[in-house]
């Protein structure tokens, strides 16, 4: 997938401004974030839960090679052949192989973010080998030649309207807006594609390496048909997604459904274990797995090890007042989102993807509601520490970082300062008390009004609520 992350703050100002786009994220954000928290009320022991599914991952990543030689080992015992691929080419390269191994020429996809990475879709179809996405929302984006803009709900920016000239465009029915409808219709096009494929390509949530079984989540019945019908399944995940036991991946399934839909738990939990045996009804003849590292590694012992723990649930987006606000496509990469501020850099380089770790009001309710415990805001502050050291920022805005921070360190000097401040924003409001325009911070006010301040420190308020 094209990394556009250069463009975020063009993106964000475009996205704000559209109508459709904006109807379409508050109606996300009811349904992600009131859900989440409904489902959560039916665990009274939620605490503890989350503090077992964040000690399992970082027990996984501290012991990452252990654990992933192991999954190698008994997946293999088990008929699969598994694949080690360093970079995004490598598993591309790999995938071609095993489709010309095995004579392929069609293949059906289940939803896969590390596939995004890898930008496979495009690369299989250079090569002639036919590829449809079986996941309603993937599918839908593949008609429309778009990225997903959410790792959950890939095509939460289109709406029912959208999708139904879309489908009458592309399969020359009559068009119809009813949901059911629809459905209908995408599964009456799709099904063919499942009986005439070769291969299936599918993700995965988790590893498992005690048994080297790959478990898949999903509320639609096509990653069942991917991974079961045709005669090879290849599945690609990312090195981290490595789980010591059954019972461990029990527990993260817990919160991952309701961290991410608000689900006790998805329609399919499917645990896939080596290929078809002779008793098997179904199954694959030929299994293979491939472990993509692609940056993954370089994170192992740098303060951005806990994104390593991320079980791509999507909670930190939903709750995310950015991202509610600008939508997915804004981020530029395959991770949008308090995630993909630290993944995108991260991944792709720093200076590719320099505006994301400041795409954040640092509200820290990304880390709050992380399953998993990891410290969002504090990896996105680190991020910035890093761009300021390489001089990635702007000169003013790094002379104005050093002054703040000296002022800091001089309580006297900071307190008159901020008293200054308050004073000139105070009168520079005017009667309306808003400022439509701050000299050297157009950033601030370009695209909205700020609410002046009161003209006293929170100090002096303080200290007058306190006297009185």
């Amino acid at each position: 997938m094209e990394v556009t992350a250069m463009h975020f703050k063009r993106k964000a100002t475009e996205n704000l401004q559209n109508e459709k786009l904006q109807h379409a994220l508050k109606k996300m954000q009811s349904k992600f974030v009131d859900k989440r928290a409904e489902a959560l009320t039916e665990l009274p022991n939620f605490p503890e839960i989350r503090d077992a599914a964040a000690d399992i991952r970082e027990r996984a990543v501290k012991n990452l090679d252990a654990y992933l030689l192991r999954f190698e080992r008994e997946a293999t015992a088990r008929g699969a052949v598994v694949h080690w691929a360093e970079d995004i080419e490598d598993a591309n390269r790999l995938v071609v192989e095993i489709s010309r191994l095995h004579g392929v020429r069609k293949v059906v996809k289940s939803k896969s973010m590390v596939t995004e990475e890898c930008g496979l879709n495009d690369y299989l179809a250079s090569v002639g080998v036919e590829v449809l996405e079986t996941d309603l929302g993937e599918y839908i984006l593949q008609l429309a030649h778009e990225p997903p803009s959410h790792i959950v709900a890939p095509v939460v920016h289109k709406s029912k309207e959208e999708i139904a000239d879309l489908f009458e465009e592309k399969h020359g029915r009559p068009r119809t807006t009813d949901i059911a409808g629809m459905c209908r219709e995408a599964r009456e096009v799709l099904r063919p594609g499942f009986l005439a494929a070769d291969m299936g390509i599918s993700g995965a949530n988790f590893i498992i390496a005690e048994t080297g079984s790959v478990l898949i989540v999903t509320n639609e019945g096509n990653g069942r048909l991917t991974t079961t019908l045709p005669r090879v399944h290849v599945a690609i995940t990312g090195i981290e997604k490595v789980v010591p036991t059954l019972e461990d991946a029990s527990t993260l399934l817990r919160l991952l459904p309701r961290s991410a839909t608000g689900q006790s738990i998805t329609n399919y939990v499917s645990i896939l274990t080596g290929t078809r045996g002779k008793a098997d009804p179904d199954g694959p003849e030929h299994f293979h797995i491939i472990l993509l590292d692609n940056g993954r590694s370089r994170l192992l012992g740098t303060e951005l090890q806990p994104m390593l723990r991320c079980i791509r649930c999507g909670a930190c987006m939903n709750h995310c007042p950015v991202y509610q606000n600008i939508g997915g496509h804004a981020y530029g990469w395959v991770y949008p989102g308090p995630m993909g501020s630290v993944l995108t850099p991260a991944f792709v380089g720093l200076e590719n993807a320099i505006d994301l770790p400041n795409a954040s009001t640092f509200c820290g309710e990304c880390a709050v509601v992380c399953p998993v415990k990891i410290p969002l805001p504090d990896l996105m502050r680190h991020l910035r520490r890093r761009q300021v050291e390489r001089r990635l920022r702007p000169m003013k805005e790094r002379f104005a970082l050093r002054l703040w921070s000296w002022a800091a360190q001089h309580p006297a000097v900071y307190a008159l300062f901020t008293r200054a401040a308050a004073r000139l924003l105070h009168r520079l409001g005017g009667k309306k008390k808003s400022l439509r325009h701050l000299p050297g911070a157009s950033g601030w006010t370009r695209g909205r009004d700020m609410p002046a301040p009161s003209g006293r420190t929170f100090r002096e308020l303080y200290q007058a609520r306190r006297s009185t």
